[in-house]
């Protein structure tokens, strides 16, 4: 995930996190996680904490490779084709949130198979 989509988290005045989960790794597996954390300028704990909800909120798409995200907005360009034809026929109802929908899976794949290239550079 680029850095600018990952940004430490600061301590929230308004609203605590009290709420904990405890995880446990292999040393290879913790190592991998410690290796993206410091990768994207983050602690350990904080990457893992903001990945886990991007991942729950549907906004990154885990163990992904070049060929899922490729498939992904192979997907999304289909689902715009058919937004623009229910555009083009003058059914409105809904069509903006069917494009933003479509345009969000679109950024969110495009920007997952380009760090996947940039991470094999």
């Amino acid at each position: 995930m680029p850095p600018e989509q990952l940004s430490r988290r600061g301590r929230s005045r308004t609203t605590p996190r009290a709420r904990r989960v405890n995880l446990a790794f292999s040393d290879a597996e913790l190592e991998i996680v410690q290796t993206a954390a410091a990768r994207d300028g983050m602690a350990t704990g904080a990457w893992a904490s903001q990945v886990a909800v991007m991942v729950a909120r549907e906004q990154l798409v885990p163990g992904t490779g070049s060929r899922n995200a490729l498939r992904e907005l192979i997907t999304a360009r289909a689902e715009l084709a058919r937004v623009a034809v229910q555009w083009d026929e003058g059914s409105a109802g809904g069509v903006a949130a069917l494009i933003a929908d479509a345009v969000a899976r679109v950024d969110t794949a495009t920007l997952q198979l380009m760090r996947e290239r940039a991470d094999r550079s």
